[in-house]
C-alpha cells in the first residue's frame, strides 16, 4: 500500500472488523536459520498438500523466492507441509451481499465505549511525548488507527500469515502481490528478527496491533521500546510508533487538521465534491464555511483541501486536508479515514458532528452492479460492474445526476438505483423481430 499497498487498503485486511481465526502452526517452525542447504539443485517441500493447484504454485514459486534472496534451507523449512487455508480462499472470493451505508458504518465506529477507552489511553501512556516529538503525528490519530486496526491491540487475528499469503498466491488473483509479501515474510524469518510462530494476523496477511503486511513491517516498523527488536504484536510502544512512522512517511503535516466539517449554501453545486483541492479561503468564496463557526487553524490556511459529501447532500460535509490522504495511504478507504479522524476528534474532546448521518437502506450487490451497468449503458463510464462503489462509480454518478438535473452529490441511494434502472431499461432498444 504505497506503504501498505493499495490492494491491502481494503478494510478486509484489518483484524478489527474480522472475527479472529485459528490455525495450526506449520511443521518446521523453530529450526535453525543457518542449517546447511541440501545438495540437490531443486528443493521441493518434503510433503505435498494434496491440492494440485497449490502444489504446482509452490514448486514454481521456489526459483522466484531464491532469486529474491531467500536461502534454500529457509524456504524448504517454512514450506514443508504447508497446505492452503480454505477459510482464506473463501474470504478472498466472497463479495458482501449488502453494502453498509457509510453512516451506519461510522455510527458503529464512533461509539461511546470506544471513545471512553481511547480517552483513557490518551492520558495514561507515557510513550506519547517521544512519538509525537519524533514523528509529528498526534496521539489521537494514532489511537484511532489502533482502535480500528486491532481494537487497541486486542483483536490481531490468529491466522498463520505464511499460510494465508500462500493460499492467496496459489489462487492466482493476487499472485504477484502475495508472492512479494511471502518473500518479505521469509526475510523477516531469515533475519532472525521474528520467528514464524509470531507472524500471525488477519486472513489477508496483515499482522499485529497495527495490521502491517510483511513488506510494510520491513520498511516501516520501529523499535520504540528499545529492546532490540521491532515487535508490533506484543509492544504497544513499537506498534504506535510504527504507525506514526508510516503516516510520517506518507506525508503527515505537523499541526494541520485532517479534516473539518463544513456547511455549504443552498443550491450548492455538489459536482465539485471529490474534485479540486482549494485553500479554505478559496472554498469560502464559494460559501463553504466551518460548520461549528470556529475560524480555520493557522496551519490550515494555506493547505489545499478537497470537499467531500460521503453520505450525499443530506449528510455531513467535510473539507479533507492533506493529512486525510496520508491516512488513506494506511488504508485507501474514505470510510476508514473518516472513522480514524472522527474517533481522534472525540478522543481529543471534540463534540459530535453538527449534522447527523442519514438513515439509509443497505444496497445489495445486485443493486450496486445494476447501477454501474446502467451508468455504462447510458454513456457514463463507471468502470467494470463489480459492486464496489468507488471513485469511478461516484464520478460517473455525479455526471449523470448533473445531466439529469439532480443534486450531483455522487451518492448512490436506493432511489438513484431505481431511477438509473428505469432510464437504462427505457433506453434499451427493443429486441429484433
Amino acid at each position: 500500500m504505497s506503504f501498505r499497498l493499495p490492494l491491502m487498503l481494503l478494510l478486509a485486511g484489518c483484524a478489527s472488523p474480522m472475527a479472529p481465526g485459528g490455525s495450526t502452526p506449520m511443521a518446521g517452525v523453530g529450526a535453525s536459520v543457518g542449517e546447511a542447504a541440501p545438495a540437490q539443485a531443486s528443493i521441493q517441500p518434503p510433503t505435498a498438500s494434496g491440492d494440485q493447484t497449490f502444489d504446482a504454485w509452490a514448486s514454481d514459486f521456489e526459483s522466484r523466492a531464491m532469486a529474491a534472496g531467500i536461502e534454500p534451507a529457509v524456504f524448504r523449512r517454512e514450506m514443508a507441509g504447508l497446505t492452503p487455508d480454505p477459510r482464506v480462499a473463501g474470504a478472498d472470493s466472497r463479495q458482501p451481499e449488502f453494502s453498509k451505508p457509510i453512516g451506519d458504518y461510522l455510527r458503529g465506529v464512533v461509539t461511546a465505549d470506544r471513545v471512553a477507552i481511547g480517552q483513557r489511553y490518551h492520558a495514561s501512556m507515557p510513550v506519547w511525548g517521544a512519538i509525537e516529538q519524533r514523528y509529528g503525528v498526534p496521539r489521537d490519530i494514532l489511537l484511532g488507527v489502533w482502535a480500528l486496526e486491532s481494537g487497541f491491540g486486542s483483536i490481531q487475528g490468529d491466522y498463520d500469515t505464511l499460510r494465508s499469503l500462500a493460499t492467496l498466491a496459489a489462487q492466482g488473483r493476487r499472485r504477484g502481490w502475495a508472492e512479494g509479501e511471502i518473500v518479505a515474510l521469509l526475510k523477516i524469518i531469515q533475519s532472525g528478527e521474528q520467528p514464524r510462530a509470531r507472524l500471525r494476523g488477519s486472513w489477508a496477511g496483515a499482522m499485529g496491533q497495527t495490521q502491517f503486511i510483511p513488506s510494510t513491517f520491513l520498511a516501516t516498523a520501529v523499535d520504540q521500546d528499545g529492546d532490540g527488536r521491532r515487535d508490533i504484536w506484543g509492544s504497544s510502544a513499537d506498534s504506535l510508533a510504527s504507525a506514526a512512522n508510516l503516516l510520517a512517511k506518507a506525508g503527515w503535516a505537523r499541526g494541520q487538521s485532517w479534516a473539518r466539517e463544513v456547511s455549504v449554501p443552498a443550491r450548492f453545486d455538489y459536482s465539485v465534491t471529490e474534485g479540486p483541492k482549494l485553500t479554505p479561503a478559496e472554498w469560502a468564496a464559494q460559501g463553504v464555511k466551518p460548520a461549528d463557526g470556529r475560524p480555520w487553524a493557522d496551519a490550515d490556511t494555506n493547505a489545499r483541501a478537497q470537499l467531500a459529501a460521503p453520505a450525499g447532500a443530506g449528510g455531513p460535509i467535510f473539507l479533507l486536508f492533506p493529512n486525510h490522504f496520508a491516512l488513506r495511504q494506511y488504508n485507501n478507504s474514505l470510510s476508514y479515514a473518516l472513522g480514524v479522524g472522527l474517533l481522534a476528534d472525540r478522543f481529543a474532546g471534540a463534540p459530535p458532528l453538527t449534522r447527523a448521518w442519514p438513515q439509509e437502506t443497505p444496497l445489495s450487490l445486485v443493486d450496486r452492479m445494476t447501477a454501474q451497468r446502467a451508468l455504462n449503458a447510458l454513456g457514463f463510464d463507471a468502470g467494470q460492474p463489480d459492486g464496489v462503489v468507488g471513485m469511478g462509480t461516484r464520478k460517473a454518478l455525479r455526471s449523470w445526476q448533473k445531466a439529469r438535473g439532480f443534486t450531483a452529490d455522487g451518492y448512490l441511494s436506493g432511489d438513484m438505483v431505481q431511477r438509473l434502472k428505469t432510464e437504462a431499461a427505457a433506453a434499451k432498444p427493443p429486441p429484433a423481430t
